[in-house]
């Protein structure tokens, strides 16, 4: 966007009541009328558009109060930064610890991505592809996996996450998970963030999954993808731009790579709309409605749905591990039962997590933590990149969780198809408009979503990979 251009839209944008000024590394955002909330950073590359929706819901958003008490303290958010359903994408927001939002994290709870590297070469795995796909489309697809679970296995999934499932499965394992290495799992627990496991609560896990009365229990959700944009997805590992960085998280050039992006399924639908709608209900009778319709939860109820959320997350968490143990049994049989394919990082970005003295609620944006690894997926047609996080505060320690789109699935079915970027693209779907819908046409280009958070000091470049074939729900 030109500098003149960019003055006109600040000029049209503040006779809405939103003023913007220019910083070093994108704009600050203010409402009238807000009276004391904070002013909203906003981290965008100079030539990106700026969007009024998303800007009005940003606003929105740091508005946000309860009138039993607590406060919004500060907002921020990343450069994939665009509209969602009244909470913008790529919003990070701290409030004191007896508010939250469930409206900011929505339904999809802890949608997240999840990356491992193989000892595969590139010839290796292309001589393969295409019986590996047979394989993988029943799994991942169209429902041919088998992933039975005990009501107390369940539970402790639910209650405890990643470790308390792993847990269990000492005790009774069945279906594909026979073939899981659980001193593997148990190593690879330290590679999830907060080790995939929060201090959930079945009683918020819809009731069929945790009937005592079964003696085993398949959930359809389990080990799936979902909609949307998640994906699994195999790459090369195309470049090394921090040596020291990548030798210590195994990753080299060259290497064969899986990223998995999904999140906790009709578990989060189930969660999420409860708490959405008890937010709406608990508002005190006689208060007017927020201007923006964005519902806080104050004090006890707070605590309660941290609770829930994690409980969500939880499940989020296993389904993400039950995925690539999936893909690792698959890769096994044609590549040897000793191949590895270790897990770098498994990380959250739609959560609210106590950080301190805040509950920081993350729509669409990563932990960027000091030291912490980061995903941050290109699309199916262009490159991700693993980074290294530099806990930078005036970001709130987050960093985008990928490119951001730039045109909605709606608009993407109209766009012309000579300039929708499939041509070098490799994609399994169900359905074949899922292509068009998540072509990389609709994503923001990811080089400067990248470069603006390096300048920034939000994270380091660790490695680059490039897509090879792609899965879509």
């Amino acid at each position: 966007m030109s500098t003149h251009h960019r003055a006109r839209v600040f000029a049209a944008l503040a006779r809405q009541g939103l003023h913007i000024t220019t910083t070093a590394h994108g704009v600050r955002l203010r409402r009238d009328g807000h009276g004391d909330a904070p002013d909203a950073e906003i981290l965008l590359p100079p030539e990106f558009a700026l969007e009024a929706k998303a800007l009005a819901q940003l606003a929105d958003f740091a508005g946000v109060h309860h009138p039993a008490g607590g406060r919004v303290c500060r907002v921020c958010a990343t450069p994939d930064f665009h509209a969602g359903h009244l909470v913008p994408v790529g919003a990070v927001v701290a409030t004191t610890c007896d508010l939250v939002v469930p409206q900011a994290i929505g339904t999809d709870i802890n949608c997240g991505m999840r990356l491992h590297v193989t000892d595969l070469g590139l010839d290796d795995f292309l001589a393969h592809k295409d019986a590996l796909v047979d394989a993988l489309r029943g799994d991942i697809l169209l429902g041919t996996r088998d992933v039975p679970m005990t009501p107390a296995a369940m539970a402790a999934m639910f209650e405890r996450g990643c470790i308390g499932w792993v847990e269990a499965q000492e005790h009774a394992r069945g279906g594909c998970m026979d073939h899981s290495d659980l001193s593997q799992l148990w190593r690879e627990l330290g590679h999830i963030y907060e080790y995939g496991s929060l201090v959930g609560a079945k009683a918020e896990a819809p009731a069929s999954l945790v009937d005592p009365a079964r003696s085993w229990l398949r959930d359809p959700g389990l080990a799936t993808l979902g909609g949307g944009n998640h994906f699994l997805e195999f790459q090369v590992v195309e470049e090394i731009l921090d040596p020291a960085q990548a030798f210590a998280w195994g990753v080299r050039r060259g290497q064969i790579a899986m990223m998995i992006h999904t999140g906790s399924r009709g578990v989060g639908q189930h969660v999420g709309t409860r708490w959405i709608d008890r937010a709406r209900r608990r508002w005190p009778a006689g208060v007017p409605h927020p201007d923006g319709g964005i519902f806080a939860l104050f004090g006890p109820d707070a605590a309660e749905y941290l609770q829930a959320v994690h409980t969500a997350a939880n499940y989020a968490f296993v389904n993400r591990l039950l995925l690539a143990e999936l893909v690792r049994r698959r890769l096994r049989e044609r590549f040897g039962a000793d191949l590895e394919a270790p897990l770098v990082f498994d990380v959250p970005h739609n959560i609210v997590l106590r950080e301190g003295d805040h509950y920081v609620h993350r729509k669409g944006a990563t932990p960027a933590h000091r030291d912490q690894p980061v995903l941050i997926p290109g699309s199916m047609g262009t490159s991700s990149h693993l980074a290294r996080g530099l806990g930078n505060p005036a970001w709130l320690s987050s960093a985008s969780h990928g490119a951001g789109r730039a045109l909605r699935r709606f608009d993407m079915t109209h766009h012309d198809p000579a300039a929708l970027g499939l041509a070098d693209v490799e994609c399994i779907a169900l359905r074949p408009e899922r292509l068009v819908e998540e072509a990389p046409a609709a994503y923001k280009p990811i080089g400067p979503v990248v470069d603006i958070q390096v300048d920034a000091g939000v994270v380091a470049k660790v490695a680059r990979m490039r897509p090879l074939l792609t899965f879509k729900g």
